[in-house]
């Protein structure tokens, strides 16, 4: 059984027609934790999926996304990220900061 790992995914994209494409195929993929911030629990397969599926709605030389890996989703992941303020309305298993 492949292990789920925890991504942390935020981009900035320029046109505001592709920003919503982008964010409409982001919440196919996970949870927003701000507009353009979303944390995704993905198998090795679903990260290649939701790449391509990046590539092809991006403009690479206007808009910019990241995509960070924080671990196994059952593991240190879910401690990984902190929030100050009002938190989102995402269940994690523990508290997230995003400074």
């Amino acid at each position: 059984m492949t292990q789920r790992r925890r991504h942390l995914v935020a981009y900035d994209i320029a046109d505001p027609k592709r920003l919503r494409r982008v964010h409409r195929k982001m919440n196919g993929y996970g949870d927003p934790l701000q507009y353009s911030v979303f944390v995704c629990d993905l198998s090795p397969i679903e990260r290649r999926l939701l790449l391509r599926d990046l590539v092809e709605l991006i403009n690479h030389r206007e808009d910019r996304v990241m995509l960070a890996d924080l671990g196994p989703a059952d593991g240190r992941a879910g401690d990984a990220v902190e929030f100050l303020g009002v938190r989102p309305a995402v269940e994690t298993e523990s508290p997230a900061v995003i400074v």
